[in-house]
């Protein structure tokens, strides 16, 4: 139950960190104003709270592996919300990062 937990918290701190990126992205460079960027601002706050929801105490071990979640899931937002077609070696590069969350998360350790 613990690993689907954090498994989810990944995901809802991707949604936020992502996604307030995006607004801010599309506030500035799509010129859609201060509205996006202000929520996107609130979005990216959301991300670092839900970060520290996880099971694990270790900031690092945190941050580390959700870099892995950041990858994949950057492509995947570019996909729904850009069209953006990734290709083998994009799917590649975030199955390699996805396999690195689950050693730096979920292995086993002697504690």
């Amino acid at each position: 139950m613990l690993i689907a937990r954090s498994i989810a918290l990944f995901v809802v701190a991707a949604l936020f960190e992502i996604g307030g990126a995006w607004l801010v992205w599309q506030g500035v460079r799509e010129h859609r104003g201060w509205i996006w960027i202000g929520a996107g601002v609130i979005a990216l706050g959301l991300y670092g709270f839900v970060a520290t929801l996880q099971p694990d105490a270790e900031f690092g071990r945190i941050l580390a592996a959700y870099g892995g979640v950041f990858v994949a899931g950057s492509l995947a937002w570019g996909v729904v919300a850009d069209g953006y077609r990734p290709d083998r070696f994009d799917v590649i590069g975030a199955l390699v990062c996805l396999a690195g969350v689950a050693v730096i998360m979920y292995a086993p350790r002697g504690r």
